[in-house]
């Protein structure tokens, strides 16, 4: 039986929040979710203090009891604990699963890195919230219960990776930023200006020499610039990608979303370690 640890490297959630996921985790009766108390804290924009969200990180990985563990929500803050916090794993990390998206990346980056486990890009417990959100739960519930279905259908026999955008671009250069050579890295992003996002794929492309080739998610909720950028988000990923000599393999079906697809880090592997 497959026991997920959930705690919050960035923002927090709510007992409200946690109490639906808990409901439709009951659809899955292989599976036993246990929300950690710093889920709940708050600190300004935080789940609780740096100490607090590196403490609750460190437990739930290194307890052995656990066999995954999933970030219950993005926002910004999982930059400021996951260095901390990867220091102090000890052999009871090595073998989890660890489940997350959008800011939650830096985490995911920083694991790849050091070979820490099995990152996944998956939605989280806070996508409760979003209109429909059960079915982006039930995906990653899904997942950890041996399921392929919800996996990005585009993965093949290159390993894959999948960063928010703006993510991927603060990990690149850093201690946490992973060798992506021969790795197919799908990226998507939202609320940002075009002229952002190109800046963004100015970037991150910059960093990327050796890949097998980018896709492109969904970029979404982009807000009206008052002058138009006059290039669409395709149009700005081939351009940087044939200036760095990257392959453009077209799109992939991850983003800020319900329809958000599971994409295993490395080589897909379906499910979590029991």
């Amino acid at each position: 039986m497959p026991r997920v640890a959930i705690c919050a490297p960035s923002r927090a959630i709510t007992e409200q929040d946690a109490a639906r996921v808990l409901a439709l985790a009951d659809e899955y009766p292989g599976i036993e979710l246990h929300f950690h108390p710093q889920c709940f804290l708050s600190d300004g924009h935080f789940a609780g203090s740096d100490a607090q969200r590196i403490e609750a990180l460190v437990e739930c990985a290194n307890d052995p009891s656990f066999d995954a563990v999933w970030a219950a929500r993005g926002g910004y803050g999982a930059a400021r604990v996951v260095e901390d916090a990867l220091a102090r794993l000890d052999k009871a990390a090595e073998n989890k699963t660890y489940l997350a998206y959008s800011d939650g990346g830096t985490l995911l980056a920083g694991l790849y890195r050091n070979r820490i486990g099995h990152a996944v890009h998956a939605p989280m417990p806070a996508d409760i919230r979003r209109a429909g959100g059960e079915e982006a739960v039930r995906r990653t519930l899904g997942f950890l219960a041996g399921e392929t279905g919800g996996i990005e259908p585009s993965i093949g026999d290159h390993p894959a990776v999948a960063f928010n955008l703006i993510t991927l671009a603060m990990v690149c250069g850093t201690p946490l930023m992973p060798g992506l050579t021969r790795h197919v890295v799908m990226v998507e992003e939202v609320s940002e200006y075009l002229y952002a996002v190109d800046r963004l794929f100015f970037h991150v492309t910059a960093h990327l020499g050796g890949a097998a080739g980018l896709r492109l998610g969904r970029i979404s909720d982009v807000p009206e610039n008052d002058i138009a950028f006059g290039h669409e988000v395709e149009e700005i990923a081939r351009h940087w990608c044939d200036r760095h000599a990257i392959a453009y393999l077209g799109r992939a079906d991850i983003g800020h979303d319900i329809a958000n697809k599971i994409v295993p880090f490395g080589l897909a592997r379906p499910g979590t370690a029991t």
